[in-house]
Order: C-alpha cells, then sequence, then structure tokens
C-alpha cells in the first residue's frame, strides 16, 4: 500500500496517500472522452492499489467528471479523500463553461451541485479553481469557512493563488492545500509559494507533475496531438520549435532514469516528492500501465546528492515557451 502525507494542519488536515490521481483527462481534454466504464474500472483499480486522494472539479466536462468519479468511488467513499473546485458559472444542460466567474454568495450552492454530482454529504478538499482579481479573496475565505462549519467541506483550498493572497486567505481561515502546477519544468511554486506552505503548515498538491505528458519520455519533436481536441495544442511549450529545444530536458530525464534502472516518469515523481515532505503530486492517466508507472515512484530511493545533481542541471536548461496560452496564465494569481 501507499505511503500517506498529510495536507494542513488542525482539524482541516486530511491524511491521503502520498500520490493523488488527477482524474481531468478522464473526462477529455486530450482526446474525445474515454470509455465511461473503462474509466470506473480504472478509478476502481486506484483505490486497490493504495491511491485514497482523487481529484476533480466541476468545470470538468462541465459536471461529468465529478459524476464519474462519485459513481466509481461510492462503494469506498469512507476510504477515500474527494477534492473538486469551484470557479466559473457552468451551464450544464448545454455541457459548457461560461466566462462569468462565481461570486462568494453563490459558492454554498455550487458546493451543493458538486456534493449531488459526486454522490456524497461531504467534500474531503473544496479548492477555488482560480483567484477573481475583482471580489477580495477574504470574501471567498469567509464563504468557505462557513461551508466547513456547515459539515458540507472538511478543507478548503486555493488553486494557483500567489503568496499575498494564501497569506490573506489563511488569515481568515486556516487554508488546508494549494494546487498548483509544479514540475521539473515549471518551478515558479519554489520561489515564493512552496516557503509560504511550509510556514503556515499548508499542504501543497502539485498538479501537472509530469509535465502533461512531456516527462515520461513519450513525446518527441515528431509527436502531433489532436487539434480541438487536446489542450497541449494551445501550449506553448508543446509548439514545434520550443517543443524540440525543450527536448533537452527530458533526454537529462532519460539519463537519470537509466542509470537508476528506473522509468521517465518515476524519476520525476520521486524528485517532486524530495521537494517537501508537505508536496502530493496527481498525476493523471487513463491506463492502467501508467497507473502502476505512476505509483511505483513511490517506492524509489534516488541518493540526496543525485537528486541535488539533478536539480542543480535543470536549473541550467532554459526552457523555451510558456505553460499556458497568455490569456490562461492571465487567469492564474502566481
Amino acid at each position: 500500500m501507499l505511503q500517506k502525507r498529510t495536507l494542513g494542519h488542525g482539524s482541516s488536515a486530511l491524511e491521503v496517500s502520498i500520490l493523488g490521481l488527477g482524474c481531468m483527462g478522464m473526462s477529455g481534454g486530450y482526446s474525445d472522452h474515454p470509455d465511461r466504464e473503462e474509466m470506473v474500472r480504472l478509478l476502481r483499480r486506484s483505490v486497490e492499489m493504495g491511491v485514497t486522494f482523487f481529484d476533480t472539479a466541476e468545470v470538468y466536462g462541465a459536471g461529468h467528471n465529478e459524476q464519474l468519479v462519485g459513481e466509481a468511488l461510492a462503494e469506498v467513499r469512507d476510504k477515500v479523500q474527494i477534492a473538486t473546485k469551484f470557479c466559473w458559472e457552468i451551464d450544464h444542460r448545454a455541457g459548457r463553461q461560461l466566462e462569468r466567474r462565481l461570486r462568494p454568495d453563490e459558492v454554498a450552492t455550487a458546493c451543493e451541485g458538486s456534493l449531488q454530482r459526486l454522490g456524497t454529504d461531504r467534500i474531503d478538499l473544496y479548492y477555488q479553481h482560480r483567484i477573481n482579481p475583482e471580489i477580495a479573496i477574504e470574501e471567498y475565505a469567509g464563504a468557505l469557512a462557513e461551508l466547513v462549519q456547515a459539515g458540507k467541506i472538511r478543507g478548503y483550498g486555493l488553486s494557483e493563488p500567489s503568496a499575498e493572497t494564501l497569506r490573506r486567505a489563511h488569515a481568515v481561515h486556516p487554508v488546508t492545500a494549494v494546487q498548483t502546477e509544479y514540475s521539473l519544468w515549471w518551478r515558479r511554486p519554489e520561489a515564493e509559494v512552496l516557503p509560504t506552505c511550509e510556514e503556515l503548515g499548508i499542504g501543497f498538491v502539485a498538479y501537472s507533475p509530469l509535465g502533461k505528458g512531456f516527462l515520461t519520455g513519450t513525446v518527441d519533436s515528431s509527436t502531433t496531438f489532436e487539434q480541438g481536441n487536446d489542450i497541449r495544442t494551445t501550449i506553448p511549450r508543446f509548439q514545434p520549435q520550443a517543443l524540440a529545444r525543450n527536448l533537452e530536458l527530458v533526454e537529462l530525464v532519460r539519463r537519470v532514469a537509466q542509470e537508476q534502472a528506473i522509468e521517465p516518469s518515476q524519476v520525476a515523481l520521486a524528485w517532486l516528492l524530495s521537494r517537501r515532505p508537505f508536496i502530493v503530486p496527481i498525476p493523471g492517466t487513463r491506463k492502467p500501465e501508467r497507473l502502476r508507472e505512476n505509483l511505483r515512484a513511490a517506492d524509489v530511493e534516488i541518493e540526496q546528492a543525485d537528486l541535488d545533481e539533478l536539480t542543480e542541471a535543470i536549473g541550467q536548461i532554459e526552457i523555451e515557451g510558456g505553460r499556458y496560452a497568455e490569456e490562461a496564465e492571465r487567469m492564474t494569481n502566481l
């Protein structure tokens, strides 16, 4: 079984598996929707393999992903922790996200919708998916604190906040966890957000820990992505010229993997787990073989000197292209 880590502290702390499962791709994002029954089986298999922490959001498939996760985990609900998120108004009939962001007085209604789709009476970790620059974070933190007090959620979190925003929210009610992209090729959280989490006792959930598949070693300069369905077609660092240059990082990870007799993905995840004891990566997958490969990273032992050498080496590599298109990056608060 997988080891455990703790997100946050006090009454809203969550003990979760050292590696969680990001479920977004099970409702699209990298291709058309995969077979629902296959995804239900994969979710249930992950529980058998020790995963207790599952990440979804209302916006993933306009509610489809929450329903999928809720159905798959219904029989083991008391053995797992489910995280979901709110942010935008969703047209569930049309199955699409609208541009308007929810106000603090609408959060409780959004929470009720997620509870219904998940088929549960509480959400273990409820994130504000993106920070709304037009409304003070204290107002959202207050609304989420009310949900904690009402027993609707166990703890709340913020996705992609700045250190300043995190401090302001935490002053209203303790934040259980921050969810932010973090990997060998996106290390910005190390500057301010990670140290702030460490100072305040807040957990850190690393999404896209494998760089949207890049760090698995399965992407090269000849790889093409499905237009209209694969999010990577919109990401600057996956564009042909940038991708070709960024492969230097993958080659480095491959070399380390060969030296350690493990897979590149396991190097990337083991490196993340070594950075702080309160970091929980949530790699996503739709394939049983990738699930097994990812979870084995929890047992990988790499000498600290080798990890330090890897950290120094990746710091010398200049990554070309942003992690998001400009419009999407502006939605973050980092």
